[in-house]
């Protein structure tokens, strides 16, 4: 499996004379509501990361697969019953083809990958290309055009498959494209295989050759890795029988040698660890958990965000680009919202809500109360993110509406088509919302959650729930949403709610514990005795809660910051500049 026929050494890891390209790769990326290439929070973050390199002029590039035929389309029965249908989009008229061809040879079969590209542009012109690989193609086996039509699809050996494809095709595409790449980051292992093509070219071709230090060195100066996943079993691992049989004998024995093989089997979280000179959990809390899972190596920690312009409400834009004119480029102009007046953000809040409230009645016929309090609770259905829990008591959810003047509640998630149990908690939410159905409480599940949906339901709910199960929150960024729409969260002390939470300030906190008994009257306690007398019996110091979340959240928990941390301490830490956007202009103009 040749990478290049020339040697070439990356030892020097300094900026080119172009100004230096980062190279990021992830498994899938969110990059329009019209492209369903991405299942979550990863590939939301992916896109948001994105959007900000474009607003900030930085020279990035970004490889991932097509998925032609997407994630999949949820429909849920009256029951709850979730089933699945494949997503097709019109690619043609979204991408442009890329003229470059590369090869990768799996199962001893070679894989023609060729590129699609996408142009991102951000709030001042600048572009940043998206590259989407894809091996439909008429020369490929039958099986290997059907590598890049499915986000998560098949089983073990699809998978690897893939991840063949993305690292080590993705990082042959960018030679074939002239690309000077400094710094390759992986987003989450499914892209380490990519280190495997790097160390290839630094051994001249020859697998077989003893790697040095030196070598490993000048491999791990151009490499960055971002673990998402707080416990062991959601690391990508296979099995040595699948490595050799799917990468071949040379690739196996090269990748044993730089030290991606632990417990027996071919791990990736490994893969990336050994050959990455900078590592980072995503945010503070997973960074500690990171370390303690993976102690012979260094781990930092940086924080997620969100894409401020794509995640802030239209009523809401309106309000900031009258009293903050320059958020859009500084997402730090968020502190001055601590000026904007209360009843400004109540009246865009409003808006918001109602845009929820019309959606919610034409896609479920359900009429909801604009003057009722609303919870929202939207992502992927895990068991682990407990969507249930705020529903453990019933009868205690009734009379909390009914002590108060109601209370509404929004469900939406997708559970993975092999995630038996998820799908299970999709219909016993469904029974429970069709058992308390009355006047006062209201819980409807919304079917599809999506980009557009997630965006109506983060701006327009007036709390954000989020009950996972400690420490399995590596990050969390739906909440992250909720607050620059002034929307404050209730949330269990995991993730970035460590850092985000001010009691009463930025929202509430359901406190530590080993019991979800107490967690559950935690829950309750906090909704019956502070969060809906505060709603319904003083809305000033409610609109108050609602400004400072914009204030202190909104400023620090959005990919601005993110990446320009990763240009201080991630791409180049000892440089000290901002990489010039003019690196991607030769490979643009291709």
């Amino acid at each position: 499996m040749h990478f290049s026929n020339q040697q070439r050494d990356f030892s020097s890891n300094g900026l080119s004379e172009r100004g230096g390209i980062v190279a990021y790769f992830s498994m899938e990326i969110a990059i329009t509501p019209d492209m369903p290439t991405y299942s979550g929070g990863l590939g939301v973050l992916a896109g948001d990361t994105m959007r900000s390199a474009a607003d900030l002029g930085l020279g990035l590039c970004a490889v991932t697969l097509l998925h032609r035929k997407g994630y999949f389309q949820q429909h849920l029965d009256a029951h709850g019953v979730q089933s699945a249908e494949d997503q097709p989009w019109p690619l043609e008229k979204i991408l442009e083809l890329e003229k470059a061809l590369v090869e990768v040879t799996i199962e001893d079969r070679p894989v023609m990958v060729r590129a699609w590209r996408y142009d991102l542009e951000g709030v001042t012109g600048h572009t940043i290309p998206i590259y989407l690989l894809d091996t439909d193609m008429p020369q490929n086996d039958p099986r290997d055009r059907e590598l890049t039509d499915h986000l998560y699809g098949g089983d073990t050996d699809y998978r690897l498959r893939q991840e063949a494809v993305l690292g080590i095709g993705g990082a042959r595409l960018l030679e074939a494209l002239n690309y000077d790449v400094n710094v390759y980051h992986m987003n989450e292992g499914h892209a380490a295989l990519l280190t495997v093509g790097l160390m290839e070219v630094q051994l001249g071709g020859d697998l077989t050759r003893a790697i040095s230090e030196r070598d490993t060195q000048a491999v791990r100066g151009r490499c960055v890795f971002t673990t998402h996943t707080p416990v062991p079993a959601g690391h990508d691992r296979f099995s040595m029988e699948q490595m050799h049989r799917i990468l071949g004998p040379e690739v196996a024995s090269l990748l044993q040698r730089m030290g991606g093989c632990h417990d027996g089997m071919l791990n990736m979280t490994y893969v990336a660890l050994a050959s990455s000179r900078f590592v980072n959990g995503v945010a503070m809390q997973h960074g500690k958990i990171s370390r303690e899972m993976f102690p012979d190596y260094a781990i930092d920690a940086i924080t997620n965000g969100v894409h401020a312009a794509t995640w802030t409400a239209l009523p809401m834009q309106a309000l900031f680009d009258r009293s903050i004119p320059r958020w859009r480029k500084d997402n730090f102009q968020f502190r001055y919202a601590i000026d904007i007046p209360l009843r400004a953000i109540e009246k865009a809040h409003a808006q918001s809500k109602q845009n929820l409230i019309d959606a919610v009645a034409e896609r479920t016929g359900i009429t909801l109360r604009s003057n009722v309090f609303t919870i929202g609770f939207a992502r992927r259905v895990a068991t682990y993110k407990r969507a249930d829990l705020l529903l453990t008591d019933p009868e205690r959810i009734v009379h909390l509406a009914e002590k108060f003047r109601g209370m509404q509640i929004l469900f939406s998630g997708k559970a993975h088509p092999h995630d038996e149990p998820g799908k299970k908690l999709i219909q016993e939410i469904f029974e429970v919302a069709a058992r308390l159905e009355s006047d006062a409480l209201k819980i409807v599940y919304l079917e599809n959650y999506e980009w557009r949906l997630a965006s109506m339901l983060t701006s327009g709910v007036d709390l954000w729930l989020n009950t996972p199960r400690r420490p399995f929150e590596a990050s969390g960024t739906s909440g992250m949403k909720a607050a620059l729409n002034g929307v404050p969260s209730l949330s269990v002390l995991d993730g970035w709610w460590v850092e985000g939470w001010i009691e009463g300030v930025t929202g509430w906190a359901i406190p530590d514990s080993d019991t979800p008994e107490y967690e559950v009257a935690s829950l309750y306690q906090q909704l019956e005795s502070t969060i809906l007398p505060l709603y319904y019996g003083n809305p000033e110091q409610w609109r108050t809660v609602m400004r400072s979340t914009i204030a202190l959240n909104g400023s620090f928990f959005n990919t601005h910051r993110m990446l320009q941390e990763y240009i201080s301490n991630a791409y180049y830490p000892d440089k000290g500049v901002t990489v010039s956007s003019a690196a991607l202009e030769p490979a643009l103009a291709k």
